[in-house]
């Protein structure tokens, strides 16, 4: 990862100035698609949540159907990520909001667990963290590229740690540990991926604004399941203490 702080001495006020201004109007964007990809799957998951079908579905078939959603996101994140430089921007942008409408079906399971009061303390506290974690990665002068590798390798052995854990373990007090070890995972990233875009915006875009929408887009997806992870491992610790 390229050093983006170490900037030009030789450059004027007004160039840096200008930079400054593209790099905010370049994050504005990236913000627009992430919110809008979260509005999209708390209204979805809420249409759902209503949706007497969707309920009659879920009382049917709710592994199948919950399986078949995890299978979705997954090949859409794939997909995405390994075809985002062939896409077209507008393709891009269809399917990062098809997956943020596909995940609205695992919210809306999660919503008829939860009450509304222990979900809303829960997106405060990410909302808080996951601002915190953006600030520090936007402007610590300390490269974490080594730290994103480490973080990678975390959420692979998280992940294995919740299987393991919910089909043969069953331990609370090891799924305590896991929501704890998971929101410092997704906390360290977010301020990786915040600091990669920033690298990225200064020294890898070809100049044209379709590869600039491509990385508007892959920014917007890293930093929307930053904030969803972080979210489910929080609302998993509130849950587990009003228990």
């Amino acid at each position: 990862m390229q050093d983006f702080t170490n900037y030009n001495p030789n450059s004027s006020q007004g160039a840096l100035t200008r930079a400054a201004s593209s790099e905010a109007l370049f994050f504005q964007r990236v913000y627009l698609w992430m919110c809008g990809g979260l509005a999209l799957t708390a209204v979805a998951a809420y249409a759902l949540m209503r949706s007497q079908i969707w309920l009659n579905l879920l009382q049917a078939h709710v592994k199948g159907a919950m399986i078949s959603a995890f299978v979705v996101e997954l090949g859409l994140v794939i997909y995405l990520s390994a075809r985002i430089n062939k896409l077209t921007p507008g393709a891009a942008k269809a399917l990062f909001l098809a997956y943020a409408a596909v995940n609205a079906c695992t919210f809306s399971v999660i919503g008829m667990m939860y009450s509304s009061t222990i979900m809303f303390k829960a997106f405060i506290s990410t909302a808080g963290v996951y601002g915190a974690m953006a600030v520090y990665g936007l402007t610590t002068r300390r490269s974490l590229q080594g730290l994103g590798s480490f973080l990678f390798m975390g959420v692979v052995g998280l992940f294995i740690a919740i299987i393991v854990n919910a089909a043969f373990v069953a331990s609370s007090r090891l799924d305590l540990v896991i929501c704890v070890i998971g929101v410092l995972i997704f906390a360290g990233l977010t301020a990786y991926d915040h600091q990669k875009l920033r690298v990225i915006y200064a020294t890898g875009l070809d100049g044209s604004r379709d590869g600039e929408s491509r990385v508007v887009v892959m920014g917007a997806l890293s930093l929307y399941l930053d904030f969803i992870n972080m979210f489910l491992f929080l609302l998993r610790l509130f849950g587990a203490s009003r228990d």
